[in-house]
């Protein structure tokens, strides 16, 4: 019998070309409130709106990035799409199928195509199981493949993500963090999914690691036909790995668009500020931009639009009413009232 390549031992899915209109997940008006509990009885006395009527899709061999301040709820959005949180309400669909709803064996079967690359390369991987216990646990869970195949997948897919297959019998703590997050990628790849929530999967690493994990990531992509819903609040990274990019500020999602159209073009002041902040070495003059004031506490959101306290672009309207979310252009949505309204803005202060 002749020795099969790595190719063929770790081959998953033919891969798709990104722009396809076969929309592999679709999330509609998601929402994760956390209950606020307060004294003896535990009453509730609040909810903290962490995910808060969030709408997108992502394609089949597709990257969207989602982009945000740290506690807008990025990460939060990526857990409750896999119930690894559950959500408030709203529904998902993957492959056309709804995720929300399902009973634990149903979406045991479905979780197979979904997986996750955590965000901490250290937390993320138990400190008593071997690197190749790691990779096959989801292989053994899902009864996938003989031993010897488990074996055999396992250091095959060590090999792809820049290991070697004999790292197979050593332990997390022997690692960097950036071999570790390889681990955590390999892990994610060895079940066959089609999707993949990446979690701030660089942010934990120096700059020249994240780099090859970015490339890593982008390779893995084309070669296995995945989607990724991105998360960071790295722009320079969201630019280079992402198709479409979605902005999300106090738990909604602000503007989404392509990646070349937000780099080129932003409409939402959040946007322009965040965009306005990545360092630049095209010159030596130093420019500060900085968003006046704190987040918001999602447990007490301003009314009207959430970015309105710190916006310098805010009008009267905006302290009062929700923006409704409209095309401005093909594929260019975006929430704000100064493209809703045809008044001049007010600047804070005024």
């Amino acid at each position: 019998m002749r020795e099969r390549s790595l190719t063929e031992i770790i081959t998953m899915s033919t891969p798709v070309e990104p722009g396809s209109n076969n929309v592999l997940l679709q999330v509609t008006d998601l929402r994760k409130y956390f209950p606020v509990r307060r004294g003896l009885m535990a009453t509730v006395r609040g909810h903290v709106k962490a995910v808060d009527g969030v709408s997108f899709e992502i394609r089949r061999g597709e990257t969207l990035g989602l982009v945000g301040e740290s506690g807008c709820g990025k990460t939060t959005t990526g857990r409750s799409i896999l119930r690894l949180i559950e959500p408030t309400g709203g529904e998902v669909l993957f492959n056309g199928s709804p995720v929300l709803h399902l009973a634990d064996e149903e979406l045991r079967k479905i979780r197979k195509q979904m997986q996750i690359i955590f965000q901490d390369p250290y937390g993320s991987l138990n400190p008593r199981m071997t690197v190749g216990g790691i990779v096959m646990e989801g292989l053994i869970a899902h009864g996938m493949y003989s031993r010897a195949e488990r074996i055999e997948r396992a250091q095959a897919l060590l090999a792809r993500v820049g290991l070697d297959p004999e790292h197979f019998y050593r332990y997390p703590h022997e690692f960097s963090g950036g071999q570790r997050q390889r681990i955590g990628i390999a892990r994610a790849l060895a079940v066959e999914p089609q999707f993949i929530v990446c979690d701030e999967p660089v942010s934990a690493l120096d700059v020249s690691i994240q780099a090859q994990i970015i490339n890593l990531l982008s390779d893995l992509k084309r070669e296995f036909g995945l989607s990724y819903l991105f998360i960071a609040h790295d722009l320079s990274v969201v630019e280079h790995i992402s198709d479409r990019v979605a902005v999300m500020y106090l738990g909604k999602i602000v503007e989404q668009t392509t990646s070349e159209e937000l780099f080129r073009n932003p409409l939402h002041p959040y946007t322009k500020v965040l965009l306005a902040s990545v360092p630049s070495l095209e010159t030596r003059e130093e420019k500060r931009h900085v968003i006046e004031g704190d987040i918001p506490s999602p447990l007490h959101p301003p009314p009207g639009c959430p970015f309105h306290p710190r916006c310098p672009e805010a009008m009267d309207i905006c302290r009062t009413e929700v923006p409704t979310t409209i095309q401005h252009a093909d594929g260019h949505s975006v929430a704000c009232h100064l493209y809703t309204m045809d008044v001049a803005p007010v600047r804070p202060g005024n």
